[in-house]
């Protein structure tokens, strides 16, 4: 399976997928760690990948969802975005309904 094939998989085969850089309990960037606190805010159930223990698909990412940075947040398989972009989602009180039409929220 190539790059992009797993990508399409991931998403696919998960409502919610973050992809970051570290894990939800060890985030190695404040944006991603920020990001983490917004879902668990929302009691999100959400998938997280690595991006420093696949460097390929850190790189295919990038073109594939023509987006330059991480965090990413993929809902319902569309690019939701990035810290700032989830954050004022997350403000507006929009998130976490986004999070519930995919299944994506803790019961």
């Amino acid at each position: 399976m190539n790059v992009n094939e797993r990508i399409k998989d991931q998403l696919e085969n998960n409502p919610v997928v973050l992809y970051m850089k570290g894990t939800p309990d060890f985030p190695q960037c404040g944006f991603s760690g920020q990001t983490v606190q917004v879902l668990n805010a929302c009691g999100a159930k959400f998938m997280h990948v690595n991006i420093f223990e696949d460097l390929e698909l850190r790189d295919a990412l990038k073109v594939y969802s023509s987006w330059p940075t991480y965090p990413q947040l993929y809902v319902g398989g569309e690019l939701v975005g990035g810290c700032d972009i989830v954050t004022d989602l997350y403000q507006k009180g929009e998130l976490k309904a986004m999070l519930a039409a995919v299944g994506g929220v803790e019961a």
